[in-house]
């Protein structure tokens, strides 16, 4: 992915930044600029308004990956999960701060931001959104309104996102 690319990306990946339909109040992530749940999608097109996800969610289905994507062959066996959102929206992401046989359908979770990948020694660190099971203590801190990007983190940094 190119840093160009990334950048513009930074309001869902460290906010959950989504679109709320003020026709129909359904909410999507990532956001549209059209709502496809109205019958008449053009009309919808001033109608979406920017929405923050709380990150709160229950997982509503999940796998353990056993045999890693390249890059991910450390994490093995880590938890992939479509997880519900209290807003509605339906989100794809890894399951952490559990034991792989601890999560079970219907697992209460909040996202938590994580280092994902770093790209090369000297290259720039993606961060984004996990899940932790809500009401632990490596749940991470309570979603933010707004993140400042992560231009300058040291490489040698921990997996959290900075504060």
């Amino acid at each position: 992915m190119s840093v160009a690319r990334f950048w513009r990306e930074t309001p869902r990946r460290y906010n959950l930044g989504g679109s709320k339909c003020t026709n129909c109040n359904t909410v999507y992530f990532p956001p549209r600029s059209v709502c496809p749940t109205c019958p008449s999608h053009r009309k919808t097109l001033e109608k979406m308004v920017p929405f923050q996800l709380s990150g709160e969610g229950t997982v509503y289905s999940f796998t353990v990956v056993h045999d890693a994507a390249e890059g991910f062959e450390m994490q093995v066996p880590y938890v992939l999960a479509l997880v519900k959102t209290v807003e509605g929206p339906m989100l794809t992401g890894q399951v952490v701060d559990v034991n792989p046989p601890e999560v079970k359908i219907g697992l209460r979770v909040r996202a938590t931001f994580r280092k994902l990948r770093e790209e090369g020694a000297a290259g720039v660190i993606h961060y984004g959104y996990k899940f932790a099971p809500a009401g632990e203590a490596g749940a991470g801190p309570e979603p933010r309104a707004r993140l400042a990007p992560v231009a300058s983190s040291p490489a040698g940094s921990s997996d959290r996102a900075p504060a």
